[in-house]
């Protein structure tokens, strides 16, 4: 079966960590990994530092490859896009994805996000990154990348730490599944376990041994559990017609 699977990146990220995820997937699903705005030199577009209007940005960009089959993967900050895409789309009466992937990202709750990592200094924030992975160290060491990157990295952060979900929101009516590191301080394991009554179809929590970067070494083994669940998503009667979500 022919999918599109859109892969949204961390905070700080870009598609180049999950450049090689295509080749993990089935020869008939199109792996797209859009960027957030502000990534790098050669993108001249401010970085958006507020939900809503990260979210928007997306509508906007993928909008007209959000029909027929598709499904949605978000690695931390990636998560908070995936799933508000998702209430948005439900929202707007379009058509929702047929499932829905989150990594390493902690259930929501009413309080939002305890830390506050985009409001630190430089220095405090560069070693957070470095303790945290997933930022090349280049970037860290180098004044002249620092400056570079540091305006996106704080807007990312900023969106995944003041995110602040509808508390009356009704659990989503697609596949859901829910990926994370068994070593991972950002995200642990325990504040993973609520997504399971934020959609009506949990196809369950999935561990991997390492932090909050755990598949960066080697992905096979997420990518072959995404498939899985992702093939098992597909086999479920599809979601109900576009409507109202409340």
């Amino acid at each position: 079966m022919r999918l599109r699977l859109f892969v949204f990146h961390h905070a700080g990220g870009s598609h180049l960590m999950y450049r090689d995820w295509p080749a993990h997937f089935p020869a008939g699903w199109q792996v797209r990994i859009p960027d957030a705005p502000g990534r790098g030199p050669l993108d001249a577009r401010p970085p958006v530092a507020d939900t809503a209007a990260l979210v928007d940005h997306f509508l906007d960009e993928l909008g007209p490859e959000l029909t027929g089959p598709f499904a949605l993967f978000g690695h931390s900050m990636g998560g908070v896009v995936a799933y508000e895409l998702t209430r948005r789309l439900l929202a707007e009466g379009r058509t929702p994805p047929r499932w829905v992937g989150l990594s390493a990202r902690a259930a929501p709750h009413p309080g939002g996000e305890a830390a506050g990592r985009h409001l630190l200094d430089d220095e405090a924030l560069r070693r957070e990154l470095l303790s945290m992975g997933g930022t090349p160290p280049a970037v860290l060491d180098d004044a002249e990348l620092w400056a570079l990157f540091a305006p996106a990295i704080r807007a990312d952060l900023r969106v995944a730490e003041t995110w602040r979900p509808d508390p009356a929101a009704a659990p989503l009516p697609i596949p859901l599944s829910v990926y994370g590191g068994t070593r991972d301080t950002t995200s642990p394991p325990e504040r993973l376990t609520g997504w399971a009554a934020r959609s009506r179809h949990f196809l369950g929590l999935h561990l991997f041994d390492g932090g909050h970067f755990y598949f960066q070494n080697d992905p096979t083994a997420l990518t072959a559990q995404i498939t899985r669940d992702l093939r098992h998503a597909l086999s479920l009667p599809a979601p109900p017609a576009p409507g109202i979500l409340r």
